[in-house]
């Protein structure tokens, strides 16, 4: 009779554990059942990774994409390959009970092809500084951790804050971002770079351009007259190489060296995308002595 109750009493805890889902919206207005508190987690994309680690849920991410590198320790958890084309024989061999991603990078079909495998996928959609903000709420919802996602949100208000502080009233450096030399890419009015380089107290030069990453034509450059370019850190491009091109040895901004850098965090929107403004922001407008 005890052995016959103790299998009951089993029963309904595994049933209760089973009943135990939440009904969340993601950010494409999606209806995703979820566990009521995800401990295997899935990352499509390393974004994501990075804003999971900042809310503390590090220790439930069981799977990251390719190119993962913030935080540190993330790169070391189990690849489930390419944001663009995952694994998914990978994804469902890790027994996630929530996979995130981001429509940026991953593809709906991976979603589709998820859910077909009875995954359950919350998708976000960042694009701003504003929309990291509601995409830390929005995780933090999908994975009940609504106080460590307010608690995350209100930190990196502070440092943006802090920045806005640091830099206001101080002359604006006129930037132009060189995505790519010949022909000329840079960054239009809505990339995330070009919120970064106005909130760090510069201003760049092709903010008026209605594309993210327009070309522009070599008279166009020179005519806009950046007094500095931004270049990214650790790239094979270097202020050497355009000093040996006629267009780009006609600026004065790089006969003087006149060169900022970046680095692929401001391609992240997530926590490390402040770490990148700060950056900038001290590049910009060094501390000085007086400081």
């Amino acid at each position: 009779m005890k052995r016959h109750l103790s299998t009951i009493s089993l029963l309904v805890v595994l049933t209760g554990y089973c009943l135990a889902q939440r009904t969340v919206q993601d950010e494409l207005g999606r209806k995703v059942v979820v566990a009521n508190a995800p401990h295997r987690i899935v990352s499509l994309a390393p974004s994501l990774t990075d804003t999971v680690y900042a809310m503390g849920a590090g220790a439930d991410i069981v799977g990251v994409s390719n190119y993962t590198k913030y935080p540190p320790e993330a790169a070391k958890k189990p690849k489930i390959g390419e944001p663009l084309n995952p694994s998914i024989e990978t994804i469902v061999a890790l027994h996630p009970d929530l996979v995130l991603a981001i429509e940026d990078m991953n593809r709906l079909e991976t979603v589709e092809q998820l859910e077909k495998a009875g995954i359950p996928v919350f998708v976000i959609h960042p694009h701003d500084l504003a929309g990291i903000y509601t995409s830390i709420t929005d995780l933090g919802t999908a994975l009940n951790r609504p106080r460590e996602a307010a608690d995350l949100v209100s930190r990196l208000h502070s440092r943006e804050q802090a920045v806005r502080e640091r830099v206001k009233g101080a002359a604006a450096p006129q930037v132009f971002f060189v995505l790519w030399p010949d022909p000329i890419f840079t960054a239009g009015k809505h990339a995330f770079i070009t919120e970064l380089i106005e909130i760090a107290g510069a201003k760049s030069v092709t903010d008026d351009m209605s594309d993210n990453w327009p070309q522009i034509s070599p008279e166009a450059l020179l005519a806009r007259k950046p007094d500095s370019l931004l270049l990214v850190r650790g790239s094979q491009l270097t202020i050497e190489d355009l000093k040996k091109k006629p267009v780009w040895s006609s600026l004065e901004a790089v006969r003087a060296n006149h060169v900022f850098y970046t680095d692929d965090r401001v391609l992240h929107p997530s926590p490390a995308a402040f770490d990148a403004l700060e950056d900038l922001a001290n590049q910009f407008h060094p501390l000085g002595p007086h400081r």
